[in-house]
């Protein structure tokens, strides 16, 4: 009934492929999540304040005003002037050694972090009260892209692990009824024997459990290696939007549960497809 004489069995390799590719799209959607949620709390407060003016003067004296008033602005947590060499660096892969240009008219920036984000409104007025010429740029605004494609990629991932969850499934249901017609005279003697539905169904849970079992911590396992392999290589190429799809402690824990659902999933539906196939055979 166990079909041991086989070895490890193909429904052992299906679990475990299984599992891999459950284990990668888990940790692509808790990844992207994360890095979400990271990158929203980190911009939902943010802004810059810029000061186009070409006359240079005339610009860091407004700056100035314009950083000491947002400073003393309820809801503001910090407000910092960007130095203008900070300013030349970011612009010398675009301008070239011309972005160091002293006569070059590049607007002052000023960084501003809110406690409350209601105040960006009341930054932004103010601050063009002060100066006609200055523009607040949210962070949240133009990063609102990315953060709807991580949350596409998200869905994504759920998509893929309910697409295993079913495929799954339908294998150990196939399974299950494979071996229930390949031992139908089996059965059939131990139910004259006085064996139970239940008992029979026993066997074969039993046995696609070991299966599940052994093919989920091999594909978890792998699955486990390979995220490590990208997470790795993610931190080394340098990038903070990158580098933060990461999986935090519950992203860890709900990835060593996958292979302990597995096994009570492929448990159940062998037990229902076993017991509901016999029950109609009689």
């Amino acid at each position: 009934m166990l079909d041991e004489a086989g070895g490890v069995r193909a429904m052992t390799w299906v679990m475990a492929i299984m599992l891999f590719l459950t284990v990668l799209a888990a940790a692509l959607g808790i990844g992207t999540r994360t890095s979400a949620r990271s990158l929203e709390r980190q911009l939902s407060g943010r802004l810059t304040v810029q000061i186009v003016e070409g006359d240079p003067v005339a610009r860091d004296a407004a700056a100035a005003r314009v950083l000491a008033l947002v400073r003393a602005l309820p809801g503001v947590r910090s407000a910092t002037a960007v130095d203008r060499t900070e300013l030349e660096t970011l612009l010398r892969p675009w301008l070239g050694e011309q972005g160091a240009d002293p006569e070059l008219p590049i607007p002052a920036m000023i960084d501003v972090d809110l406690a409350d984000t209601g105040s960006a409104d009341r930054v932004a007025a103010e601050a063009r009260r002060i100066s006609p010429s200055a523009r607040v740029d949210r962070h949240q605004g133009w990063m609102s892209p990315v953060t709807g494609f991580m949350a596409t990629m998200t869905w994504l991932a759920v998509a893929l692990v309910a697409l295993m969850v079913a495929a799954t499934s339908a294998v150990v249901v196939l399974a299950a009824r494979a071996g229930l017609e390949t031992h139908r005279a089996t059965i059939e003697v131990m139910h004259m024997l006085g064996s139970t539905d239940i008992q029979v169904a026993r066997l074969f849970q039993r046995r696609i459990a070991i299966d599940a079992a052994i093919g989920g911590t091999i594909g978890a396992i792998a699955g486990v290696l390979v995220v490590l392999f990208i997470g790795l290589r993610l931190q080394g190429l340098g990038s903070e939007l990158l580098g933060g799809v990461t999986l935090d402690t519950g992203g860890w824990i709900a990835i060593a549960f996958l292979p302990l659902f597995f096994v009570l999933l492929a448990t159940v539906a062998a037990r229902v497809t076993v017991v509901a196939a016999l029950r109609r055979a009689l």
